[in-house]
């Protein structure tokens, strides 16, 4: 068997689909990161940091999902300090805005760039006057949004995968034309599941006749989001498919391949299907058109809450260590979380194989032969 190099193209299709959506929003949270408030007494008090250790608990969860424009390993709450890294703030307000993260000093302060003034509030940059107030409507904040292109969190975990996956996928191809199709280093791990997906997932849904074309595309999607899986399991902060964002793009994907490449048989059996009465027609179709829709929908929803609250639970049973404060209720919690956390890498590749299964069964469906006889 000899692999292309085809599937590292999607890896780019890949990337224009998420970066620009995740830069302009985070998704909703009911609580968030918490802030120490800037500079003005307005707002004073209504970002008070939390003093009790179930509400700590509750703000590191909220922040470990929430996105975020830095990196920050470690905090010192007496000294204030914090040791991590910063990103760059891309913006678009008025001409091309570009400066550090580190202006922001962890959403402390003001960030003054050009003679503008923006503030950092539950991780969404507000443009302020010089004082950083911000206007509060219902609890939400009424500033100008400046269009936000800014390399976050999330986008630095995509850009490190694609990049993994573009070195081990390459070299698994040049092992497999240096060896007479055998692969070898760490091509032989992998192997196996580029198998799994072509004779287990691709040829039983789509078919011999019609599977190639979409293997490239299945391939990079089934390890794509398996690695940033296993990227959200390690304790650097990551959660790029718990981002609303990233699996709607994913699920979009999915759903404009289907929609370009199915044949006509496919459109016939969603706007005239044949064997069904004519009044029936004129109401299943706009029933069938809405399903073409509402099959992608699943996909993003599956994904993203299932990763979502995995993280959610895994943190929780870790935070009723610090509750419990005994020697008991530590080795429960502990045992509790790394059971989980086994389950968790169950789950990544559970998730991966999921989305790909049911983007095969799409394509499979847009490219189903007709069988049907027309006079019946």
């Amino acid at each position: 068997m000899v692999i292309s190099n085809k599937p590292l193209r999607f890896i780019v299709a890949t990337l224009v689909a998420c970066l620009p959506l995740m830069s302009f929003a985070n998704p909703e949270q009911d609580s968030v990161k918490v802030k120490t408030e800037v500079a003005h007494e307005a707002t004073e008090g209504a970002h008070a940091e939390p003093t009790d250790v179930k509400s700590k608990i509750k703000e590191f969860i909220n922040h470990h999902l929430l996105d975020a424009h830095d990196f920050t390993f470690s905090a010192n709450e007496e000294t204030g300090e914090h040791y991590g890294f910063s990103l760059p703030i891309i913006l678009w307000d008025n001409g091309l805005q570009v400066f550090s993260s580190s202006k922001f000093h962890h959403g402390e302060e003001v960030a003054e760039h050009n003679g503008n003034f923006y503030v950092l509030h539950h991780e969404k940059i507000y443009k302020t006057e010089a004082d950083g107030a911000l206007t509060e409507e219902h609890g939400h904040p009424t500033n100008a949004r400046p269009l936000d292109f800014s390399i976050t969190k999330s986008v630095v975990g995509i850009l490190g995968i694609a990049i993994v996956m573009f070195l081990l996928f390459t070299g698994l191809a040049k092992s497999y034309s240096k060896n007479n199709g055998i692969a070898s280093g760490a091509g032989r791990f992998f192997e196996p599941l580029v198998l799994y997906v072509r004779d287990e997932i691709a040829i039983p849904n789509i078919g011999e006749k019609h599977y190639k074309k979409y293997m490239s595309y299945l391939l990079t999607i089934f390890f794509f989001i398996l690695f940033l899986n296993i990227l959200g399991l390690m304790p650097f902060g990551f959660n790029v498919t718990g981002n609303f964002t990233i699996t709607a793009s994913l699920a979009i994907l999915t759903y404009l391949i289907t929609t370009f490449t199915a044949n006509k048989n496919y459109w016939g059996h969603i706007f005239w299907m044949p064997g069904v009465p004519t009044p029936m027609k004129f109401i299943l179709a706009p029933i069938e058109l809405l399903g073409t829709i509402i099959k992608p929908f699943s996909l993003m929803i599956r994904l993203y809450a299932n990763m979502v609250a995995g993280h959610v639970v895994l943190m929780s049973i870790i935070g009723l260590m610090f509750i419990f404060k005994s020697w008991i209720g530590s080795t429960l919690s502990f045992g509790l979380a790394f059971v989980l956390s086994i389950l968790e890498i169950l789950v990544a590749f559970l998730q991966a194989y999921i989305f790909t299964m049911l983007s095969a069964l799409y394509f499979g469906a847009g490219n189903e032969e007709h069988h049907h006889d027309e006079a019946h």
